[in-house]
């Protein structure tokens, strides 16, 4: 049977350890502070920079922003090729009538022309017969006093003569420049007034002459004109020459 003294130090021995315990409890520092019961050491050397992450996965798209202000013009461009020929379009509407211009000059005009008729009877054998009845010659191409045609403007010309015939045979012929071009005869009927006539075409150089003569001798030379009758001449320019 155990006695007092033996129960205290069976109690002593179990209170022991644990106050052992207890103590260590409440020495130990605290990490979050500097100093703790005890001293504190030395502040240690920073540590190296460690090696960098590798790079994450790429986040969600965001919200899509505001339009921005428009950027400064830049300069122009060169010129580009030239393209092909669009298709043809479609007709316009006719536009209003213009305002009537001035009055232009008159474009010249190359005349030429005569007309005449013959007073003197009978008319001389192989001379150029001279019409002297001046029906129109208003460029003067036709000189009455030689009976000739001179050409002043190079062309094309038309000749024709209308002859009365009375009291003998009529032959005549158109000469330029001195060669007989076309004849006419017509025999003379007694106690009648005939008509002699012919024409032609000619062209002709500046400086040319036509005229009419009597061809022969003096027993063709029935060419007649009085009051009542006329024997006449004439020639005018068709067109001038381009050249």
């Amino acid at each position: 049977m155990r006695g007092p003294a033996d129960i205290l130090l069976c109690s002593l021995l179990l209170v022991a350890p644990h106050c052992r315990e207890v103590a260590a409890q409440d020495d130990e520092p605290d990490p979050k502070m500097p100093c703790a019961k005890w001293m504190g050491g030395a502040p240690g050397y920073p540590g190296h920079n460690g090696l960098p992450g590798r790079d994450g996965k790429d986040g969600k798209d965001g919200l899509k922003g505001e339009k921005g202000d428009a950027g400064a013009a830049g300069p122009i461009g060169a010129p580009g090729a030239i393209g092909p020929p669009g298709m043809t379009g479609l007709p316009g509407a006719p536009g209003f009538t213009g305002l009537k211009g001035e009055k232009g000059e008159d474009a010249f005009v190359h005349r030429s022309a005569f007309s005449v008729g013959l007073t003197e009877r009978p008319p001389a054998p192989n001379i150029p017969i001279r019409f002297s009845k001046i029906f129109y010659n208003e460029q003067g191409h036709y000189d009455a006093s030689t009976g000739k045609f001179l050409c002043n403007v190079p062309g094309t010309y038309y000749f024709a003569y209308h002859l009365t015939v009375y009291l003998a045979d009529v032959k005549v012929s158109l000469y330029k420049n001195g060669k007989a071009v076309i004849f006419t005869y017509d025999q003379f009927q007694n106690n009648n007034v005939d008509q002699a006539s012919g024409s032609v075409l000619l062209h002709l150089s500046s400086g040319d002459e036509v005229w009419l003569q009597v061809y022969g001798n003096g027993n063709n030379n029935g060419v007649y004109a009085d009051n009542i009758n006329d024997s006449t001449f004439m020639g005018f320019l068709l067109y001038p020459d381009t050249n």
